[in-house]
């Protein structure tokens, strides 16, 4: 019996040193207080807004934008230019491959949404989607109005006038298929940057062309859903120790706010572990879904106190004024 009690109290004394261990190595309590501002991430630079309710993954969102408050359209040179301007650190974009082998910053996968087009965008030339109307199909009242008809002729950009444009910011490249010789063609294009050009880039999209991307240009910073089950699933196993796996490394993790915080080190430990090894830690609000951001002032009050990772936001005019201060 003495035997038993002597062992119970070791094994009590044993779980609670490890408790303490865990609680003290992944607490930011005692993390000296970060003087670094978060970064900003525009979601397609200044893009219109719409309602999110009842969204599907083929809701055309340009016939259910909210009321105007800018003139700018989504995934164009004017939009990432008001972007950087307003105070965005990285700029995301959407890239569809063309007819005639470019890449196009565009989002959709067809035409009738936004454009007075048909048919598959990648099925287009770049010379023929820079004909169309980007902003023939964006209607705040029901298709009473359509308030940037006639001005978005010619404003596709190819990402090389996008990255041209802007040879000194940070852009996530959006993927939209699940491609691996998309993955192939990117790499190709994106090896004519040195290696210190390439931090500038994150690319994420489908598992397939990621990995290819990856395979290719394994010094890229890249994301998709295997990148972040691979990372995050033994991260959450041993991470509780601070060590970091190396499928971690040149990676990014959107976290979804109500993710964050049953992560290991949440939030300042993770981001210190997480940057060690150039992965970029970017905060999502929700669960999520649908390309949620911090979009309100109201919004930036969830995130943790001291927070300095990255912070998506599709309304950059409104959460860089008040970050930036």
């Amino acid at each position: 019996m003495k035997r038993f009690k002597r062992n119970a109290k070791r094994f009590a004394l044993f779980f609670l040193i490890l408790f303490i261990f865990m609680f003290i190595n992944n607490t930011s309590l005692f993390t000296k207080s970060s003087t670094d501002t978060p970064l900003l991430l525009a979601h397609r630079g200044v893009a219109q807004t719409f309602d999110m309710e009842g969204i599907e993954n083929d809701t055309c969102t340009a016939e259910r934008i909210n009321e105007p408050e800018h003139p700018f359209i989504e995934n164009t040179i004017p939009s990432m230019e008001a972007a950087f301007q307003a105070g965005a650190d990285i700029v995301e974009f959407d890239v569809q491959p063309t007819a005639d082998g470019q890449f196009a910053v565009f989002h959709d996968w067809t035409l009738e949404c936004r454009t007075n087009g048909n048919g598959v965008t990648r099925e287009y030339t770049m010379e023929e989607l820079k004909k169309l109307d980007i902003g023939y199909g964006y209607t705040a009242d029901g298709g009473k109005t359509y308030p940037f008809r006639g001005k978005g002729v010619g404003l596709i950009p190819t990402i090389d006038e996008v990255l041209a444009h802007f040879p000194n910011h940070s852009f996530l490249i959006h993927v939209k298929s699940d491609d691996p010789n998309e993955g192939e063609e990117l790499a190709k294009y994106l090896s004519n940057y040195t290696e210190s050009e390439l931090e500038k880039f994150t690319v994420y999209g489908g598992d397939r062309p990621i990995a290819t991307l990856k395979e290719k240009l394994p010094e890229l910073r890249v994301m998709s859903k295997a990148t972040m089950k691979s990372c995050l699933l033994p991260y959450i196993a041993v991470g509780w120790t601070g060590y970091v796996p190396s499928s971690c490394e040149n990676t990014q993790l959107h976290i979804p706010e109500k993710i964050g915080p049953w992560l290991w080190g949440w939030s300042e430990k993770l981001i210190k572990r997480m940057d060690a090894s150039n992965t970029r830690v970017i905060t999502v609000a929700g669960d999520g879904g649908w390309s949620e951001g911090f979009d309100n002032i109201e919004d930036l009050e969830r995130l943790p106190k001291n927070y300095s990772g990255v912070i998506w936001t599709n309304r950059i005019d409104v959460i860089a004024p008040n970050i930036k201060q």
